[in-house]
């Protein structure tokens, strides 16, 4: 009987140690994709588009970490305006922005991407002050014209310097253009594409954690 005994309170310190173990482990680190399409994986598997590959890498390398993909297919900074409120609900340590695109691709004037664009960090800003900010550069094709492509361009670079936020020129770095890294429509990355925004991506947002 002692010998049982002696076991079942084996038993039970080593449960003990292992709850407290686990309750001492510290929460994984959110991160959260705010985007549009590209974000969404627009054509793809969502395991396949670069948030869910980031947090496979980030893994993989060691790192605690959760990622949200908050990405919207179709979404401009107006649409994300009109949402942010929502998804801020959760608490998050990195605030991944990468919404514009569809600004630029419609035309609308830059600078309400702009306002747009401000408004969204200054609302992340207020909920989570210490939350770190990467916000994702994007371009226009051409037929744009080269006035609106450089305005638009400006948009971003201009953001990220005011704001002191973690600056990525342009997000399809490595991919926009390039035939065989994209889909049929010669916007959206395929899955290898996706895989090198991710790996870009990485690089950017490790040092933050």
């Amino acid at each position: 009987k002692s010998k049982a005994t002696l076991a079942m309170v084996g038993k039970i310190a080593l449960f003990i140690v292992a709850l407290l173990l686990v309750q001492a482990a510290p929460p994984p680190k959110v991160i959260l994709f705010f985007g549009d399409s590209l974000s969404a994986g627009y054509g793809l598997d969502p395991e396949d588009a670069f948030p869910a590959q980031v947090e496979k890498s980030l893994v993989k390398q060691g790192v605690n970490a959760r990622v949200v993909n908050a990405g919207l297919s179709g979404a401009t900074t107006a649409g994300g305006l009109s949402r942010i409120d929502w998804i801020l609900r959760q608490p998050i340590d990195i605030f991944v922005l990468e919404l514009g695109g569809n600004d630029g691709l419609r035309g609308l004037p830059v600078d309400q991407t702009k306002k747009n664009l401000q408004t969204i960090i200054d609302r992340v800003r207020t909920k989570y002050p210490a939350c770190k900010i990467v916000l994702a550069g994007r371009m226009v094709p051409p037929n744009m014209g080269p006035e609106y492509a450089k305005g638009f361009q400006a948009v971003f670079r201009d953001l990220a310097s005011k704001n002191k936020v973690v600056f990525m020129p342009f997000l399809l770095e490595g991919v926009g253009g390039i035939e065989k890294l994209n889909q049929a429509d010669g916007i959206h990355p395929n899955a290898e594409g996706h895989r090198i925004v991710a790996a870009n991506l990485t690089k950017v947002i490790k040092p933050l954690l």
